[in-house]
């Protein structure tokens, strides 16, 4: 159990919840971008490990958030401590601790559209961007009785793209009772196959920020099992390394069937299945709930990626079209009974007052 940050609301005039939580062995910068509706009053902060940041957005808010790692701020947050330009070793934005742009690639995203104006909320992990940090979003039903009896194994996508933090195999998720907002009654659907060497070296070489020492014969192949490479390596997309129209589906690249898969889009998809890896990659990607619901973003959540979108389709597609799933007469973990009262009110994570 993670240990509680002080309360920071701000943002938000209706009050949903927007919830960051660093489970990670080291301290993250998480920024946050707002691209419409309002957003939270910090847009930048420093979590120690376990701790937790909760704010508020408006119900209609569109924006993203990232975690930046290895950063060192003057005692104004205003830039480096270093003087120079850049603050964070990933996902920078300009120096400063407030972000107002989205973070210098390579980052991991959660992005987010809350109520686009057809009654539902889109929401995604993204590796579009390349990727720098573990990630898994977690749904608030905030009290909304269309909310309440979502499953929470359909809405809580994780990606584990470090080998450290990924966990065996024959991982058991619910030996201590929840995680990530589930418990064996809805238990999420883990990918099962990815190995921790495979994890290990899912990036593409030409595509990693810090290159080791290269091969003794100087042959770059992939993946290149002769070189070890560092416990933390973040990964550039081949979009964000190279900005080629065939990577970044732009140009006489730009539709479905014309922009192709690369290595680095094959290799993401393989480690975190529910994850974005190149621009049209939406329908194995994309959730899609109804409107009204808050997030948790969790930094290095541990266990494994899951697979949610690949094994649980017919139930994603009734969500989609008609706003609620059949779960037999099975209760979703979390609430006495359908339509009674939650054990854990959201309005606790919102004012820092349990988990």
């Amino acid at each position: 159990m993670s240990r509680i940050a002080p309360r920071q609301d701000g943002g938000g005039g209706d009050g949903t919840p927007l919830v960051v939580t660093n489970n990670c062995a080291d301290t993250v910068y998480p920024g946050i971008v707002t691209q419409s509706g309002d957003g939270p009053s910090q847009t930048g902060f420093e979590l120690q490990p376990g701790d937790q940041n909760s704010q508020t957005v408006s119900i209609d808010w569109q924006g993203r958030v990232w975690g930046r790692t290895n950063c060192s701020f003057n005692s104004q947050g205003t830039g480096p401590s270093n003087g120079g330009y850049k603050a964070c070793g990933t996902g920078d934005c300009n120096g400063i601790v407030n972000c107002r742009v989205t973070g210098d690639t390579p980052v991991t995203l959660a992005e987010f559209t809350f109520n686009a104006g057809d009654g539902q909320t889109y929401y995604d992990i993204s590796l579009v961007d390349g990727y720098n940090l573990p990630m898994a979003i977690v749904m608030q039903p905030t009290g909304n009785a269309s909310l309440d009896d979502i499953p929470p194994n359909l809405t809580n996508p994780s990606c584990i793209g470090s080998p450290g933090d990924l966990a065996s195999t024959d991982f058991d998720a619910y030996s201590n009772g929840n995680f990530l907002g589930t418990n064996s009654s809805f238990p999420l659907p883990f990918e099962g196959n990815v190995t921790t060497s495979d994890v290990q070296d899912w990036c593409p070489w030409d595509l990693l920020v810090n290159q080791p020492s290269g091969p003794s014969d100087n042959v770059y192949t992939y993946p290149d099992n002769s070189v070890e490479r560092p416990e933390f390596a973040p990964c550039f997309s081949a979009c964000a390394r190279y900005n080629q129209d065939r990577d970044c589906c732009t140009g006489q690249y730009n539709s479905p069937s014309s922009c192709p898969t690369s290595d680095y889009s094959k290799a993401a998809k393989r480690v975190c299945p529910d994850a974005y890896s190149y621009a049209f990659d939406d329908q194995t990607s994309t959730f899609i709930i109804p409107a009204g619901a808050g997030f948790e973003i969790v930094f290095c959540p541990g266990g494994r990626s899951t697979a949610i979108l690949q094994t649980e389709a017919d139930q994603l597609d009734e969500l989609q079209n008609t706003g609620h799933v059949d779960t037999g007469n099975q209760v979703v973990p979390g609430y006495q009974a359908k339509g009674g009262m939650r054990w854990l009110d959201i309005a606790a994570a919102v004012t820092g007052a349990g988990r």
